[in-house]
Formats: C-alpha cells, sequence, structure tokens
C-alpha cells in the first residue's frame, strides 16, 4: 500500500514535493490543498484532488502524511501546530532562532492528537543539520562552520515579499570567500555572523510604495537581515524575471579539528551541496521525511520530531536486508 500524501499550498516547494513523491515508488500524491480556488490549479499528478484548504479535515482519513509548503514567517507557526492535530505533518520551518519555540508549540499540539509532527525538514535547518551533529561528535576538539550560497534563500525571499509595499523579490546569501578561504586552510577564524556573508535582495515595488522605508525594514528586520551586511536593489518585474528566474543554492558545512594525544593531527571534514533548484532539493528531503513520519506514527509514536530523531534506515524505501547488502 502506497503511503498517501497530502500538499498544502502549491508555490514552488509544493509544485517540487509533487514531483519528488512520484519518484518515489511507495508514495503516491492524493490531493493538494489551496487558499486559492482549486479550479484555478493545474496540478501535475493524473488523479489527484484540487481541494480549498477549507474542506481539509474533511481528509483527516484519506491521508498518512501532510506536507505543509507555507512560509516560515507568517504561515508555518499557525500552520503546522493547527493541522498536527488532524495529520501527521512535515513542514520546512527554517527561522533558526525560532527553532525551539516553533518545536513545543507543534509538540504540545502533537501529543494531544497523538500525531507525529516533522519540523525544519530540508537541507539547513535538516541535511545540514545532521552534518553538524555527525562532525562535532567525531571531531571533538575543533570548530564547525557552515557557509551558505551563493543562491536564492526561499524563507528570506518570502519575507521580504510579505512587507507592504513589495510586489515581488528575490534574496541572495552570499559567502564572504576571503572567510571560507580560511576555514578551508585550518585556520580556525573566529568569525561573527556578519563576516561569514552579506546579503544581496532585488526587489520589485508596488505602485507608489516607499522604497527607503521598505529597504530599512528590510536591513533592521531581526533574524533575516539585522545581522548582516545587506545590499537592496530596486528593480522592475521584467528585470527580475529575466535576470533572477531560477532558485539555486548550495552551501558548505565545514569542522576543523584536532587527533591525537597532543593534538598532532589536523583534520578537516566538508560536506557540500550545490543545488540547482533550492525548493526540488527541499522537497526531495521532505518527502524522505515523511516516510519516516508514516512508519515513526505506525509505531505510535507522537509528538514533535527533526531530523535528529530519525534512525536513517526509516527514510529508505528500502528494506534493512537491501540497505544492508547495497550501502554498508
Amino acid at each position: 500500500m502506497s503511503i498517501r500524501i497530502g500538499i498544502l499550498g502549491y508555490g514552488n516547494l509544493g509544485r517540487g514535493v509533487e514531483c519528488a513523491v512520484k519518484h518515489n515508488p511507495d508514495m503516491e500524491t492524493v490531493a493538494v490543498f489551496t487558499r486559492r480556488d482549486p479550479e484555478s490549479l493545474n496540478i501535475l499528478t493524473p488523479g489527484a484532488a484540487c481541494v480549498s484548504v477549507n474542506d481539509i479535515a474533511e481528509w483527516r482519513d484519506k491521508i498518512d502524511v501532510l506536507v505543509i509548503c507555507g512560509g516560515s514567517a507568517t504561515d508555518l507557526p499557525i500552520q503546522t501546530p493547527e493541522y498536527v492535530k488532524l495529520f501527521n505533518v512535515v513542514d520546512s520551518f527554517d527561522t533558526h532562532a525560532r527553532i525551539p519555540e516553533h518545536f513545543a508549540n507543534v509538540d504540545r499540539a502533537a501529543k494531544e492528537s497523538g500525531k507525529i509532527g516533522f519540523i525544519s525538514v530540508g537541507w539547513d535547518p535538516g541535511m545540514f543539520s545532521l552534518n553538524r551533529m555527525y562532525t562535532q561528535a567525531i571531531l571533538t576538539n575543533g570548530s564547525d562552520y557552515t557557509f551558505w550560497g551563493r543562491g536564492v534563500s526561499q524563507g528570506h525571499s518570502d519575507a521580504i515579499r510579505r512587507i507592504d509595499g513589495v510586489k515581488n523579490a528575490k534574496q541572495y546569501t552570499i559567502p564572504v570567500e576571503v572567510a571560507l578561504d580560511s576555514v578551508r586552510r585550518g585556520e580556525n577564524p573566529a568569525l561573527t555572523t556578519r563576516e561569514k556573508h552579506t546579503r544581496e535582495c532585488f526587489v520589485v515595488l508596488e505602485d507608489g510604495a516607499d522604497a527607503s522605508r521598505i529597504e530599512e525594514e528590510i536591513k533592521n528586520m531581526p533574524n533575516y537581515f539585522a545581522d548582516y551586511d545587506t545590499t537592496v536593489h530596486f528593480i522592475t518585474e521584467e528585470e527580475l524575471m529575466r535576470d533572477h528566474g531560477g532558485i539555486p543554492h548550495g552551501g558548505f558545512v565545514i569542522r576543523s579539528g584536532k587527533t591525537g594525544w597532543n593534538d598532532e593531527h589536523s583534520h578537516i571534514i566538508e560536506y557540500s551541496l550545490k543545488l540547482d533548484s533550492n525548493p526540488e532539493f527541499t522537497a526531495s528531503v521532505i518527502v524522505a521525511y515523511a516516510r519516516a513520519a508514516y512508519r515513526m506514527a505506525n509505531e505510535g509514536q507522537s509528538g514533535c520530531k527533526t531530523v535528529f530523531d530519525v534512525p536513517p534506515a526509516y527514510l529508505s524505501y528500502m528494506s534493512g536486508d537491501e540497505l544492508r547488502a547495497k550501502l554498508l
């Protein structure tokens, strides 16, 4: 029997989830839920339903896992605790500073409903989080560094688009090359947030919008831009579509450490990603964790979970025998 997936929200991430489900032999997309007119959606999966979010409760027994594809700024803090009352859910909440708060809210609701709620699933937080944990556990005497980009941050772009007067926007996160090179040389520099990355924003304004106000609001936005050197460019919609139509991203997790009785040996672990489509890769990670949510729920588990809480085998459609024979 296939794992029945529901998708809440049909933007870039929702479409990415639909594509990822297609490539997983033990899953099927059964419904897409939207705040828009369901008749206006042209989804890709034959036979899947397009449903108003107002009717989502009627699908309580028809979906095994609901993937929530809203934005971290305003959607997920409300949606994930609400919908985990009805479904096992997975989200991609990526406001790092607010993860403990979001976890507590989802955990409370999930335990009351007996459901599983996975939060902050993607590549960072998500895959990079796991690599930070693994490398720290292995090289206990050392320093770790995370660099993102150059690439488009979906969460930061969404946060800009929520500002009054902004019609559209893309935000690029850019590593500071001097800092990255120093880390790779094993120099273990002490870097501030501002010294590791810059942020570059390309913004299309609504007619009559106050550019100065919007630029200040972007640069002073807590948890997103306030701690970085941020450049804001105001451009036309045509320029945005022509020059910034893609959604690439990537980054590096690096751990530099010492071993030996007198720290005589140096080691560097580096994990990197280069992504042609940020949302499609994020969606692929989410779908693997939807499988884990399904399996953990069938075991009777409940509550909020993160990537740290999952046995790796729960992510794969292969059996234990297959994993040991092919991958171990």
